[in-house]
């Protein structure tokens, strides 16, 4: 396209025109800087550009990193990663050569990014998430986006709606709201990962991870700096009890002491809740992740104790009458994957007792189909979204869609693997989810998310509402 036909194409000398008599009427004292803006605002702004990089995450793996340019600036995003991938869930693409990054390097992702999703991109208006993600979806034309790589198309779908609201001259998370639907103006309670375990820790404790609720907080802020206060307190018993050495932290920020009992982090838990004196305004929660140490039908509670006698291990009816204890013993409101992935019998019975929260994580994958068949079921009441499962903005909107048409709770969660970008803190916010999962209220790339929530009350004002008690819905 030529000069001549680029400014015919935009009209570009009529706006010029009004531009400049605008400049006139206006009396600015700097009529170039004016001039400029009402041409920003005037011209429909479209994807110019598109870079990727390799980027490091959370653990020193590496993951993918996007620049996309408009002309209303340059909008960077970078896609998280988790310690495996499901069979459930979206693909990441990683290049597999055991001699760069031991295999887990994503330089194909790259290319595919800079070739292929970059020339199907380029022209596009950044306020179509839809049609720029099934753009993408169509590019790959396979169900898990294993051609071009989950982790690419993750990266360029977020980074595509910074430009739209950017475009919109909106923060992120109304963009986010408007996308969605419905305006949405509640900040979410946090989910504080404060004992980690599992795959998470090199200590002995089966389950993943203990975390807080600061249900009682009357705003963010208030939760933020009583789950940090809490935090602060458990790790001073943490070290009375066990020394510095139990004081080292786990993937996600929670500490880790050498512990093997659910019951002694518990009571850890309980006893740094008390010193504080928050009391009744901070519940626990516990995710389980069960998969993990799931054996045929039954669950291994020793699987990593290097003493492991191979005597303990439970049905799915003794996992059942465990959770009825540790309930009633202790302010336990949500259990995440109380069951394997695959063990809806369990999970069905758990639910329908009504103890607590029921959360599906690896029983759901953020997966459109698993998620239907656990509302049809009854199989838990929650959801923990995961975009990197999914792999896009539009597709994580629907899952949303439906678990609240079930009237079911909604946790924006981080991944194992994290970087410092905080967009599900504003996707938490758009989509008016009232739980956020991020990990400790320590780490840079967890507080990222924590932080980026602070400047959102701030700038939603008296508009703003902490979920609080209402952190879950009425079914």
């Amino acid at each position: 396209m030529s000069v001549q036909e680029y400014l015919d194409k935009h009209m570009l000398s009529r706006r010029i025109e009004d531009a400049v008599n605008a400049a006139v009427r206006a009396k600015t004292p700097d009529p170039v800087l004016f001039i400029s803006n009402h041409m920003r605002k005037a011209i429909p702004s479209v994807i110019t550009k598109i870079k990727a990089r390799q980027i490091l995450d959370s653990r020193g793996i590496p993951t993918v990193e996007v620049d996309l340019y408009t002309n209303k600036g340059m909008f960077r995003a970078s896609a998280p990663s988790g310690d495996g991938t499901g069979m459930y869930e979206a693909l990441d693409l990683r290049d597999g050569d055991k001699g760069s990054y031991l295999g887990n390097s994503v330089t194909k992702a790259i290319k595919n990014i800079n070739e292929k999703i970059s020339e199907a991109l380029i022209g596009m208006d950044p306020t179509l998430q839809s049609q720029i993600d099934q753009a993408m979806i169509d590019l790959d034309k396979t169900e898990k986006k294993s051609e071009l790589g989950a982790n690419a198309i993750l990266a360029v779908s977020i980074a595509a709606c910074k430009a739209g609201a950017a475009e919109k001259e909106v923060p992120l998370y109304k963009h986010i709201a408007d996308l969605y639907g419905k305006a949405n103006s509640t900040i979410p309670v946090p989910v504080f990962s404060v004992i980690s375990g599992g795959k998470h820790a090199g200590n002995s404790l089966a389950f993943q991870d203990i975390m807080i609720l600061p249900t009682g907080a009357s705003r963010f802020e208030e939760a933020l700096q009583m789950g940090s206060e809490t935090y602060h307190h458990l790790k001073a018993a943490i070290l009375e009890r066990y020394g510095a050495g139990g004081c080292n932290v786990g993937e996600v920020g929670g500490l880790a002491p050498n512990i093997s009992s659910v019951r002694e982090g518990l009571d850890l838990v309980k006893e740094a809740i008390n010193r504080t004196g928050f009391n009744d305004r901070i519940k626990i929660a516990i995710d389980v992740a069960a998969t993990e140490f799931c054996i045929g039908t039954k669950y291994d509670l020793e699987f990593k104790s290097p003493s492991r006698s191979g005597q303990n291990f439970k049905s799915g009816e003794d996992m059942i009458h465990m959770y009825k204890e540790l309930c009633g013993d202790y302010p336990i409101v949500s259990i995440e994957d109380p069951f394997d992935k695959e063990d809806w019998e369990h999970n069905k019975f758990f639910c329908a007792l009504g103890l607590c929260q029921v959360v599906g994580d690896d029983l759901l994958s953020s997966n459109l189909k698993r998620i239907e068949k656990a509302i049809q079921e009854s199989a838990c009441n929650s959801l923990i979204l995961k975009i990197n499962q999914i792999g896009t903005v539009t597709e994580a909107i629907e899952v949303v869609k439906l678990a609240k048409d079930a009237h079911w709770g909604v946790v924006t969660s981080h991944r194992w693997g994290e970087t410092e970008d905080s967009f599900i803190a504003d996707l938490a916010v758009g989509l008016g989810a009232s739980q956020i999962k991020a990990g400790a209220p320590c780490r840079g790339e967890r507080l990222a998310k924590y932080n980026q929530l602070l400047r959102i009350e701030e700038e939603l004002g008296d508009q703003a509402i902490y979920a609080g008690e209402d952190w879950r819905p009425s079914c």
